[in-house]
């Protein structure tokens, strides 16, 4: 009898669900979508891969992983984002295979595109994908079909526990490169494996990534322990302006702080964190002046706040405990509009707490 091979020796009862095989996974944990997925890649060849615009660890390791499933399925596929991999996920394995320009790929023309965590065509901020065959693979509340062939599963923890199960639905072996990408988009997205909806099959899959390769400690540092002087600079400056008022926080940087202290897009991720870490605060927000005075706005919640909510107000979108959206400047007006609609949101949802 030959060996099962490691993806197909550790799978969990949480994925496999009442059955006790790879074909069972496929059928049950996503009620079918998963075999239109696949039946869309089966048929055709070359692929282009993308994710949203300011890309996260979910959007960077689940697209590693899914080119790395794609190659050992025999497709020709190719990585693409508009802005460039964060520094602290640069290390993941091919990472330096993923091509970063808004136009088309010239000498690669796809039989197909594949987004991740994408609720737009828009979202990727790539062009000339509009009239191409889409297939669209996501798991936020904010998640819309707008694809030809659509696999939207808000139940799933992070988009790499879905790329993790297209792997075992098409009988690919999850290798340590591509456990090391999984495991690292499920820690980034669960915020650590804090935010709500995080349960025992989360863990039961970080299991199975650890047991497939992936080194939690390695992972763990090259997210947290690996931060440039100028984030901490930026995070001071954050500090700061730091306020509250009840259960809500905030905090803000300008662009002209940006500037002064060569700090990167990126050095402005995880600051929201320090706000919403604050005893009996529910909702914390984080506002970035950008250069064009737009206001990137982060959200963040505890519990049953969800947050999503406030975003969707705004044209954004995201977790249900961690969202967010861009609006209007001043940065002093929108500070007005999002505490605004926080604290609306809050009274509702104290309303539908004691009803």
């Amino acid at each position: 009898m030959t060996e099962p091979s490691t993806s197909e020796r550790h799978i969990s009862a949480d994925f496999i669900g009442n059955g006790g095989d790879v074909e069972t996974l496929a059928s049950n944990a996503v009620r079918g979508s998963i075999v239109e997925v696949l039946d869309a890649i089966r048929q055709r060849q070359r692929f282009l891969l993308t994710s949203h615009a300011r890309p996260d660890g979910d959007a960077v390791g689940s697209l590693l992983a899914l080119w790395m499933t794609l190659s050992a399925m025999g497709k020709q596929a190719e990585m693409q984002l508009f802005d460039p991999v964060p520094v602290i996920y640069g290390t993941l394995p091919t990472a330096d295979q993923i091509r970063q320009f808004a136009g088309p790929m010239v000498g690669f023309e796809p039989d197909a595109v594949i987004f991740l965590e994408c609720d737009s065509v828009g979202r990727s901020r790539l062009e000339g994908l509009d009239e191409k065959f889409l297939i669209n693979i996501d798991h936020h509340t904010s998640g819309t079909p707008f694809a030809n062939v659509n696999w939207i599963d808000t139940k799933a923890s992070a988009v790499a526990e879905m790329v993790y199960r297209l792997a075992i639905a098409a009988k690919v072996k999850v290798t340590p490169a591509m456990a090391t990408c999984l495991y690292t988009a499920l820690l980034s997205d669960t915020g650590s494996f804090c935010y709500e909806g995080t349960g025992a099959s989360t863990f039961a899959l970080a299991k199975e990534l650890v047991d497939m390769g992936a080194t939690p400690a390695r992972i763990a540092e090259d997210l947290y322990f690996s931060n440039p002087l100028s984030k901490m600079r930026l995070l001071g400056a954050a500090l700061t302006t730091l306020q509250r008022n009840g259960s809500v926080a905030w905090l803000w940087v300008t662009h002209d702080d940006m500037v002064r202290l060569g700090a990167s897009d990126e050095d402005a991720l995880g600051i929201v964190n320090y706000a919403i870490g604050i005893a009996g605060v529910e909702v914390a927000v984080f506002l970035r002046e950008m250069a064009d005075r737009r206001i990137r706005v982060s959200l963040r919640s505890k519990s049953t706040v969800r947050v999503t909510h406030v975003a969707e107000q705004f044209g954004g979108g995201g977790h249900e405990n961690a969202s967010g959206c861009t609006l209007d400047g001043p940065i002093e007006a929108a500070t007005d509009r999002i505490l605004e609609a926080v604290h609306q949101h809050l009274r509702l949802h104290a309303v539908a707490e004691n009803a």
